[in-house]
């Protein structure tokens, strides 16, 4: 890796660590989350953490869907507009197909400004069209940057399947490594914390730069440890 990569990723390690003990983000701390596009990710990641004691505020294009999951779910689960879940979360996941960004950012981005978000979202050329063209071009990641200024963008969640979510939270032994790109240091702590609730184990392979590795296709998507995303990590550009 380069000697500015390596630096960025042991003082974003180095964050990540002093805030997993307690100076921010910490096992057992409750945020309210924002979930736009609550889909097959956003609608499983939002339960995972509605059941793990945070609130949580489902969003999408069918809100009576929404409020039917924040029934079933009970506790601090909601559901509200777009632009309610974005006022209400402390942190975001943003989950929508990526033909859907030019609208949500000319609607949600000055809200969005300063809040950490949780990008799931992908560009698939065969569905998204052009604007996934380009996103790939300019590398996701950056491109969610340029679509919500201002936004603390952590990629993550990109590269394994929804279905398989539920299944992590309850295992013993190693865990399947869950690869994430960030310029924020501090976003991508509180990020980490939500992925080790899902019982995924964080890997920040770099800035959000290198947010292009993380889409299907791509030599860090499906499931590896830790330590193999590292060594694949380490061979990237």
């Amino acid at each position: 890796m380069k000697h500015s990569r390596r630096a960025f990723l042991q003082a974003a390690g180095a964050v990540a660590a002093g805030l997993a003990a307690g100076s921010s983000f910490a096992a057992g701390d409750k945020l309210k989350i924002g979930i736009i596009g609550s889909g097959r990710i956003g609608g499983t990641l939002g339960a995972i953490w509605a059941k793990a004691g945070h609130e949580v505020m489902f969003s999408s294009l069918d809100i009576e869907q929404d409020k039917a999951l924040a029934a079933k779910l009970g506790g601090g689960a909601r559901a509200g507009t777009t632009r309610e879940a974005v006022a209400f979360g402390d942190v975001l996941l943003l989950a929508v197909p990526y033909r859907a960004f030019p609208d949500l950012s000319k609607e949600l981005a000055p809200a969005m400004k300063g809040k950490v978000v949780i990008d799931a979202s992908n560009p698939i050329v065969g569905r998204d069209g052009e604007v996934a063209t380009a996103a790939r071009e300019k590398g996701a990641g950056l491109a969610a940057a340029e679509f919500f200024p201002g936004a603390r963008i952590v990629r993550a969640f990109n590269a394994i399947g929804f279905a398989r979510l539920p299944e992590f939270a309850g295992r013993t032994g190693e865990r399947i490594g869950m690869p994430m790109a960030a310029d924020d240091q501090k976003a991508y702590a509180v990020a980490a914390g939500l992925v080790r609730e899902v019982g995924l184990e964080p890997v920040l392979i770099g800035p959000l730069a290198m947010g292009k590795y993380l889409i299907p296709g791509t030599p860090l998507a499906g499931e590896r440890s830790a330590e193999e995303i590292r060594k694949v990590a380490a061979t990237l550009k």
